[in-house]
């Protein structure tokens, strides 16, 4: 058996490292449709997954990929699937279930311009309110966005550690510049990963309760056949796991799909500020988007304009008690985003009237050109 971590520098696309990445966390399960720009990925763990003991299997469409990763992960493995957004719409219904069932989780989506078919070959950033909303219901879960193929790696791995530590399912949102670029990607030691896995259930089998909270509000998971009692249904349940149809069993479950989330967002959110410690004008992007930001940032800068640069690396849930404080000492928010308009939305309304948010709409084929976003910041700073 090959090692699990490729030690070393490597000269490889965002996509592959993502794969990296993921059998680095230990995914030994990954079930896909092919799909551009996130094929690779695929064919990346088809290669891989065999020299670690793992499993591949390319399902017949992206109802059924979703499906074949929430089943193995109750079977105590670690799982991932990746694609596009047509396939991302298709498993938005399996989404809900792995969010209701509580199962850990990773979903890549490599996002390309839409909508429908658009341009499968070219870059986006569309699907990023999908990535909150799409599936029906309230629910939270948490979605990361990587701007380099070092960040595939290391992102990737991020969110096998989230998804097994707060058992839901973790959105990896990158784009087709991202996974397709090539750069050099460090791999550490495997001793220099952190891993993080599920909390395991102790004490008396014939007592265990399948969704009854630990500390932290995640439920300690079994995998099936290690003798617990494990009934998974994406009905209202109780902490048995077994439907129950009231008001109350539907409050309590909703209280817990929410609270595990909400109550621990200092260790979720992560972010990076550059320039920031007097920025009066705040560019907030992510992806790919935030390597045009920075070019504008440092080109504003030189002009003499105070900008600064607030990255989302954790988009959803969105780090709403950071720009509700900036809000309170800056002139303007910039947000430029491949897409028409999405996250300039979370930005205005968290913001609350106290800093406009201006938007850098693109409708996505290729990136900004910096001297757009320049352009905004000057306006700002009027």
């Amino acid at each position: 058996m090959k090692p699990a971590v490729r030690t070393g520098s490597h000269y490889i696309t965002g996509d592959v490292a993502c794969a990296e990445g993921a059998i680095a966390a230990g995914c030994r399960f990954f079930g896909a449709y092919p799909i551009t720009p996130a094929t690779e990925v695929a064919e990346h763990m088809a290669e891989r997954l065999p020299d670690v003991g793992g499993t591949f299997i390319q399902m017949e469409d992206e109802i059924a990929a979703i499906a074949s990763i929430l089943g193995a992960s109750w079977t105590g493995v670690k799982t991932m699937t990746a694609t596009s957004g047509p396939g991302f719409s298709l498993m938005m219904e399996n989404l809900g279930l792995g969010v209701c069932t509580e199962t850990p989780c990773v979903i890549v989506n490599v996002q390309r311009t839409g909508p429908s078919t658009g341009l499968p070959t070219q870059t986006g950033q569309g699907d990023m309110m999908q990535a909150r909303w799409g599936s029906h219901g309230d629910y939270e879960l948490i979605a990361i966005a990587p701007s380099s193929p070092q960040d595939c790696f290391y992102h990737t791995i991020l969110a096998f550690n989230l998804s097994e530590k707060y058992r839901v399912p973790v959105l990896v949102m990158a784009d087709e510049i991202v996974g397709h670029m090539s750069e050099k990607v460090v791999i550490p030691d495997a001793k220099e990963i952190t891993l993080v896995s599920r909390p395991k259930p102790k004490g008396r089998k014939d007592r265990f309760r399948l969704y009854e909270p630990g500390p932290n509000g995640v439920a300690p998971m079994p995998a099936i056949g290690e003798g617990y009692n494990v009934h998974v249904t994406g009905l209202t349940h109780d902490e048995r796991g077994y439907p129950s149809m009231t008001v109350e069993a539907q409050e309590q479950m909703m209280a817990r799909l929410k609270g595990k989330i909400r109550n621990n967002l200092d260790d979720i959110i992560h972010t990076e500020e550059y320039l920031m410690e007097d920025a009066d004008i705040v560019i907030v992007s992510y992806g790919i988007s935030v390597r045009t930001g920075l070019t504008a940032v440092d080109e504003a800068r030189k002009l003499g304009y105070k900008a600064g640069l607030f990255r989302l690396i954790t988009v959803w849930p969105f780090p709403e008690g950071r720009i509700k404080a900036l809000a309170k000492k800056v002139k303007a928010f910039v947000v430029p985003e491949l897409n028409l308009g999405q996250i300039r939305r979370e930005v205005e309304r968290c913001a609350f009237g106290r800093a406009p948010a201006i938007g850098v709409p693109h409708c996505g084929g290729w990136v900004h050109d910096p001297d757009d976003i320049l352009k905004t910041i000057k306006e700002a700073a009027r």
